[in-house]
């Protein structure tokens, strides 16, 4: 059986990882005012958008994920063909609609594919699993590095299907986000009043980073620390630990809005790398996608693992 994967341009992974598993994508398109960005994991074009002075208007900006339509269209116009069975991984429904859409697009979808698949040859059935991975950024890619993997080992369907969906339970990221004042406005347009102007004004004025957590669709803050340096340290020598203890998957998902070089330039990042490479641990490094830049701000890290349930310290 022919499987594939789908996932939406929020999952934070290497863009050669996408092209060497044939992993398709959804991307999410960002509209600042009249320009308009389609976040197609490309990191060059997502590291010029950084530079350019519409990054200094993203608190400002739109999202549109992929429509029910379009994602009819891209499931009709190739994945019927080239698989059996899609898997669709989706960013937390809690924060954005790309799962919703997806389930949506999956009814006409199955309704529609028979003599499409027919006149490519293939008279077996199709079928789509749409799944939420109930995390973000480079929590998604820990779900999406276990399907690739699973897919290319030769599982089965209902067996990818119960891991993934139980992986999704037990996937944690973490996120430094450097700007309050953004990430304020950022949570405002979306509805979100999590962050109030007098937390966002003392953090901003104490150089005060916020850890914050991402597990079954919900995200909240785990610690406070004072400078940038001194927060990547504690969340890198946290994570060190975890792996010590034991990971679900042998991945270890890390993302940054910047040049990566930046990221790796951090207290505590060597150490993470070291005690990965001692538990046969496989990182991956992406600049993150437009989609969280936009929502998290510049020079945001975060870093994503399957463990089992366990507190911050």
């Amino acid at each position: 059986m022919r499987i594939g994967l789908v996932v939406d341009s929020a999952c934070d992974l290497p863009a050669a990882y996408y092209r060497q598993h044939n992993i398709s994508l959804l991307p999410v398109t960002i509209h600042i005012g009249e320009d308009s960005l389609t976040d197609l994991r490309d990191e060059q074009a997502t590291l010029q958008f950084l530079q350019t002075h519409i990054a200094e208007r993203g608190a400002d900006a739109e999202t549109s994920p992929f429509t029910v339509q379009q994602i009819q269209e891209l499931f009709l116009g190739r994945l019927v063909k080239d698989y059996d069975h899609v898997f669709c991984l989706t960013t937390s429904k809690t924060r954005s609609a790309i799962y919703e859409n997806a389930t949506q697009a999956s009814f006409a979808i199955l309704n529609e594919y028979r003599p499409i698949r027919h006149a490519a040859g293939h008279d077996t059935p199709f079928a789509l699993r749409v799944i939420d991975s109930q995390n973000v950024f480079a929590g998604q890619g820990v779900t999406a590095v276990e399907a690739a993997r699973l897919i290319e080992g030769g599982e089965g369907v209902a067996k990818i299907r119960a891991r993934l969906e139980n992986l999704a339970l037990h996937t944690h990221a973490y996120l430094i986000a450097q700007d309050l004042h953004y990430l304020r406005a950022r949570t405002r347009k979306r509805g979100d009043r999590s962050v109030s102007l007098l937390s966002a004004t003392l953090g901003s004025a104490l150089d005060i980073k916020p850890i914050l957590h991402c597990n079954r669709g919900e995200t909240g803050p785990v610690a406070k620390v004072k400078g940038s340096e001194s927060a990547a340290r504690r969340l890198f020598d946290f994570a060190a630990e975890r792996v010590r203890k034991g990971l679900m998957t042998p991945t270890m998902c890390l993302s940054y809005g910047g040049e990566l070089a930046e990221m790796r330039a951090l207290p505590g990042y060597e150490e993470l790398r070291a005690a990965c490479r001692e538990q046969n641990i496989e990182v991956f490094e992406a600049v993150m996608g437009l989609t969280g830049m936009v929502n998290v701000g510049k020079g945001a890290l975060c870093l994503g693992f399957a463990a089992e349930a366990h507190a911050f310290s």
